[in-house]
């Protein structure tokens, strides 16, 4: 049996002239979370539906499970669950009924069907309220439900696109413990998210902007390997503000023909300010003297380890 759960093949997908995934390679281990980030309309989503056969790609090719994902579709998503952003629940139904609904879309009848729903209503923690119309239910329950339902017929893979956009934060922890035991328990998920710290949690990673993979490998690898630079982080009064002068700086700099002395990237972190340099350590006063001439309080400077989205932002430039 092949380590790799999905083999992705320079895969790409046209619509006209607009290029919405370009020529893109990755595989995914199997029994390993997988991440696949990037902003909205990067391309995550069309790529999930390539996998498994619902878009036709340009060029390149994709296997699932050793399957290929073009010819045999079907038999894929017989061995495949998948759950939605939109959670693809019925919401006239109540919670069994949802359940009976895709255990029949899946086979799952009878006597396995109640061992099944009996598994997932106490995973989901929805035990009590099977007939509860589905419709009440706040986006947290549903996305558990919704989970539930991708799971009734034991699948050897998911694919979770999405799955916790929406929803509120505990929900989001809450619904990430869930995926953390079944990763225990040696499932295999891909995994769509536009949030960086779900992504911190998965064991490898790629990262796509416009269509094209800008990063891969495991967290750690992608900090020590596409980093190019230093972090500092910046706690100010006034964030926006701090992050339009210090922008102008650099910009009055490059018009100089100097940038290359100057920070190479200005982001907003919360509500706190990025800035990456190849020698952060030389760039604080040039920080501090800058803001300060933009009335911009500043409370302290701080070189720090770069995160994930520090990185993000960092391939992505580099791509452009």
């Amino acid at each position: 049996m092949s380590t790799s759960a999905v083999k992705v093949d320079a895969l790409s997908k046209r619509f006209g002239d607009f290029v919405a995934v370009d020529a893109i390679s990755f595989e995914v281990p199997r029994g390993q979370i997988f991440g696949f980030l990037g902003p909205n309309g990067a391309g995550k989503t069309t790529t999930i539906r390539m996998l498994l056969g619902l878009l036709r790609p340009t060029t390149g090719r994709a296997t699932v499970l050793g399957l290929d994902s073009e010819r045999e579709a079907e038999a894929i998503r017989q061995r495949i669950g998948y759950m939605s952003q939109k959670f693809s629940l019925y919401d006239d139904l109540t919670v069994g009924e949802n359940l009976d609904f895709y255990g029949g879309v899946y086979g799952v009848r009878g006597a396995r069907l109640r061992q099944r729903k009996a598994v997932i209503l106490e995973m989901a923690g929805l035990i009590g309220r099977e007939r509860t119309i589905t419709r009440s239910l706040s986006g947290g329950w549903k996305q558990r439900l919704a989970l539930g339902a991708a799971l009734l017929h034991e699948p050897e893979m998911l694919f979770l696109d999405e799955p916790t956009a929406g929803v509120d934060p505990l929900s989001r922890r809450a619904f990430w413990d869930l995926l953390y035991d079944l990763a225990a328990s040696g499932a295999t998920m891909l995994v769509t998210t536009h949030y960086m710290d779900e992504a911190e949690h998965c064991q490898t990673l790629a990262f796509i902007q416009r269509g094209r993979l800008v990063a891969s490998g495991s967290p750690q690898e992608i900090k020590e390997t596409q980093m190019r630079g230093q972090v500092l982080e910046v706690t100010c009064d006034q964030p926006e503000m701090a992050v339009i002068a210090l922008r102008s700086r650099r910009f009055d700099e490059a018009a100089r023909g100097r940038s290359a002395s100057l920070f190479d990237e200005v982001a907003l972190y919360g509500a706190l300010v990025h800035v990456i340099s190849a020698d952060a350590a030389a760039q604080q006063d040039v920080v501090a003297q800058t803001l300060a001439a933009a009335g911009v309080h500043v409370m302290a400077i701080t070189a720090i380890t770069p995160s994930l989205e520090d990185v993000f932002i960092a391939s992505a430039r580099r791509e452009e």
